[in-house]
């Protein structure tokens, strides 16, 4: 069995979907592709397909991944194509390479995101930036299934700053929100690099601990973007490829496929 990993993004507004609405969509695009999909066993089989930490409901991302297991051997940037032509636009497929190395999920150690906070003066949020990393411990609350939690959101946090005043289209942008720059209005955007941890933190905690150590209470909710998800870099605070190892460990020549080329459907 050949298992290909892949990389693909949620951009505009298909960042509302739901990752069960990803998960439907994705398996028709498996269907209409003509994917040689491997199966489990036992009485109700399903296609080998495994998610990696999927980015919450609203959260735009450029580094969501998964992987699937074939029947049968497909070259990973064929296949990646024919996957891409057959998902809605903002659904993107972005990567593929063909699985070499195992313990990926345990490379996804740190996300990067982009937090765009609009109404919010940059020089106030480098103000709240500074007053955030200044703390050794910030606590918020979260309200989960199991009532309020309390935990600890500074600690995740390896890397937090003011970006300066810029077009912030961004690669999720398309059609109308390319235009992202508002007249007259001002905003704050935030490179913010954060350890995946137990519990996990996410941006909008620590959007809860800028409001916890510096009162910052953007007047909108924040547009959130995962720029990147694999292993930290702690020395530059930066989020490299995980799919890195994969690549490097692929031998040098084209994938031997032993049959055509399928063609997506309409």
């Amino acid at each position: 069995m050949q298992r290909i990993r892949l990389r693909y993004t949620k951009r505009g507004r298909l960042r509302f979907t739901s990752h069960r609405d990803f998960q439907r969509a994705f398996e028709r695009a498996l269907r209409r592709s003509a994917v040689p999909m491997a199966y489990s066993a036992g009485f109700t089989p399903h296609p080998k397909v495994s998610y990696a930490n999927a980015a919450p409901t609203g959260v735009a991302s450029e580094a969501e991944y998964l992987e699937i297991g074939l029947a049968a051997p497909r070259d990973p940037e064929e296949l990646r194509v024919l996957l891409d032509e057959s998902l809605p636009r903002g659904l993107d497929v972005i990567d593929a390479v063909e699985v070499r190395t195992s313990n990926f999920v345990e490379r996804l150690e740190a996300s990067e995101w982009r937090v765009r906070l609009d109404g919010v003066e940059p020089q106030e949020a480098d103000r709240a930036a500074a007053a955030f990393l200044a703390e050794e411990r910030v606590e918020v609350e979260r309200l989960t299934k199991n009532g309020v939690r309390v935990f600890d959101a500074r600690g995740a946090v390896a890397a937090l700053e003011v970006l300066p005043p810029q077009v912030d289209g961004g690669a999720d942008a398309a059609g109308e929100e390319a235009r992202d720059v508002r007249t007259g209005r001002p905003c704050a955007i935030l490179r913010l690099v954060v350890r995946h941890a137990t519990p996990a933190v996410r941006p909008d905690d620590v959007l809860s601990g800028l409001r916890a150590t510096a009162d910052l209470a953007p007047p909108v909710p924040a547009e959130v973007t995962r720029l990147a998800q694999g292993p930290l870099d702690e020395g530059t605070g930066t989020v490299t490829d995980p799919l890195a190892l994969d690549r490097a460990a692929a031998p040098a020549g084209p994938v031997a496929t032993g049959e055509p080329r399928a063609t997506a459907s309409a």
